[in-house]
């Protein structure tokens, strides 16, 4: 039975992977910071609170994982938060830090801390989670936006420096995808921006060739086909998962 990590597994997006790997016949270990969330992962998933961006942590997570598990075959970098909403001129540099911290060195550290186990084994398939904001700029979201892009140069270069180890690399680049994380960014856009949640949401919509947002299942079902034999020569990519994003700020 193949095993999978999947940083952030106890919430939103997160938690949908963990199912549909779960749904997969996969052994799934999750991580979060919300000890509640983490308490209330449903039966059959491991799971155990963890802060992507403590390099200790991470450490004693993927040793716990070696010796329960003796090793791993996915890794979903996922860990993420939305960060600062501001102008650049008003930008707090601790946020921008904070923001960095998690939604970059925590996809390091997973890659790091993962990189030892799939070595071992000659394979091992890693997931990024980056987003559309990794492909295009957004106004008021620099900080998240900066992570993002670095997500997806760091895979790139995960992918290149353990190719030939068997090792395959690839992001996922979200777009606006329905539920309560996307309710916030809307609202703190919409309160930066002077206008409603509804008509920042509709020009999300508007913005894509499909004209709606993305499921968390949809970035599930890709995730559990990048880690099958299926994309065995997919390696290196960012996949975008958005609808077609036509205007990135309607």
């Amino acid at each position: 039975m193949k095993r999978v990590l999947i940083t952030a597994g106890a919430n939103g997006i997160g938690l949908v992977t963990a199912r549909a790997f779960a749904a997969a016949g996969y052994r799934v270990w999750v991580t979060d910071v919300d000890g509640d969330a983490v308490g209330a992962v449903p039966a059959g998933i491991r799971a155990s609170v963890c802060d992507a961006s403590d390099e200790a942590a991470m450490r004693d997570l993927f040793a716990q994982i070696a010796a329960e598990w003796g090793g791993l075959d996915v890794l979903c970098a996922n860990a993420g938060i939305k960060g600062p909403t501001a102008g650049i001129a008003e930008m707090p540099l601790d946020e921008w830090h904070r923001c960095i911290r998690v939604n970059l060195d925590g996809a390091m550290l997973a890659a790091k801390y993962a990189a030892p186990l799939m070595v071992a084994a000659k394979s091992g398939c890693m997931i990024f989670t980056s987003s559309t904001a990794g492909q295009f700029g957004v106004p008021y979201r620099a900080p998240y936006v900066a992570a993002k892009w670095g997500v997806i140069g760091l895979m790139k270069t995960v992918a290149m420096e353990l190719g030939a180890q068997g090792i395959r690399a690839n992001a996922i680049c979200p777009g606006s995808v329905n539920g309560p994380r996307i309710d916030r960014v809307i609202d703190a856009e919409a309160a930066a921006k002077g206008m409603s949640p509804d008509a920042v949401r509709a020009g999300y919509a508007s913005g894509t060739a499909l004209k709606r947002l993305s499921d968390p299942d949809d970035v599930a079902a890709l995730s559990v086909f990048l880690a099958s034999d299926g994309a065995r020569m997919i390696s290196g990519q960012a996949l975008t998962v958005d609808g077609f994003t036509i205007n990135p700020d309607p």
